[in-house]
């Protein structure tokens, strides 16, 4: 019988550890989150107001926030707007002792993963803390695979980007290399070497590839 994967576990990010932060104003609150995390294994980091973690220097590893919805000075809300400007992304799960529906939807439609009413169980924060985390591990697996995919297709010569557009639209060989007047033998070697660079074994994957960077294609082949 094989053991379910722990939704905790800090080896799915090239062994790197996660971290929660928590933003909230109430001390007692921010200690008692703190020892709930940190007894799962969790990495935490507390602060009394967002601009204590504005300045705080964040790792480059899967990470979520943990904001109370009312702070001193400034909502979690008004908050989770300005962190969505400053283009952080991070996972956000909102609680609050004060909130009702209409907040909760703002919130939600701006992004928030989850919206915990006070009190809450402590097995519903690390639920909707480990659904956060998760998040995070797949939109940063997300944008390294772009990265990488991007890397390749700059790679690519002039020519071959061009080949590569034709071969996106569907043209064959013989098509492409009257369409670029080069034989076909010449097209050939530069739809080789696009997949080579591309790191695509077939022409379906090459497709999906190229559509996934959003190649624009050739303007006779529109």
């Amino acid at each position: 019988m094989t053991s379910s994967p722990d939704p905790f576990a800090t080896g799915g990010d090239a062994g790197k550890s996660s971290i929660v932060y928590v933003v909230d104003d109430d001390e007692s609150l921010r200690t008692a989150l703190r020892n709930l995390f940190r007894s799962v294994g969790l990495d935490v980091q507390v602060f009394a107001s967002p601009r204590e973690f504005l300045m705080y220097s964040k790792p480059d590893v899967p990470s979520c926030l943990v904001l109370d919805v009312r702070l001193q000075g400034q909502s979690g809300l008004a908050f989770q707007t300005e962190i969505a400007e400053a283009k952080l992304s991070i996972p956000i799960v909102f609680m609050t002792g004060h909130g009702d529906i209409a907040m909760s939807v703002k919130a939600m439609k701006a992004g928030a993963l989850d919206f915990l009413a006070k009190p809450f169980r402590d097995q519903d924060m690390l639920d909707a803390v480990a659904h956060a985390l998760e998040a995070d591990r797949v939109r940063r697996g997300t944008e390294k695979g772009m990265a990488e995919l991007r890397g390749r297709y700059e790679s690519l010569t002039p020519r071959e980007r061009e080949v590569l557009g034709y071969v996106v639209a569907g043209l064959m060989n013989k098509q492409i290399a009257s369409e670029m007047n080069l034989s076909e033998i010449t097209v050939k070697i530069h739809r080789g070497q696009a997949m080579k660079k591309m790191a695509s074994r077939s022409v379906a994957d090459l497709v999906r590839k190229a559509e996934a960077l959003g190649v624009q294609l050739p303007a006779g082949a529109r």
